[in-house]
């Protein structure tokens, strides 16, 4: 069994870890889609948006509440992507440590 200094050790590693997977979810980009295309958002795993793509073909005045829904759609459709990236990344880190079964980090 490690000891208390081993132990505050590996919580120091793994704290350090952690950090590094949280910078760089920055650097992580996902796609969110919606309209068969027609609307893009593009985010980081943390949740920043980088851009937004709308076709042509929405930008009629007739077509303004349906954009709206499409862009809030893409916009949901990426979030759904960045939480799903962002927790493989978090998996990554947390898959070697030794923590009991259920245990979230961060903590």
């Amino acid at each position: 069994m490690p000891n208390l200094d081993e132990i505050m050790k590996m919580a120091q590693e793994a704290q350090a870890e952690l950090q590094r997977a949280t910078d760089n979810l920055d650097k992580v980009e996902v796609e969110g889609i919606s309209g068969g295309g027609l609307v893009r958002i593009r985010c980081t795993a943390k949740g920043r948006i980088i851009a937004v793509g709308l076709d042509d073909s929405l930008m009629q005045p007739s077509e303004k509440q349906m954009l709206e829904d499409l862009i809030a759609a893409a916009f949901n459709d990426a979030r759904a992507k960045a939480d799903q990236a962002a927790a493989g990344e978090m998996q990554k880190v947390t898959s070697g440590l030794p923590l009991p079964p259920g245990f979230k980090m961060p903590f």
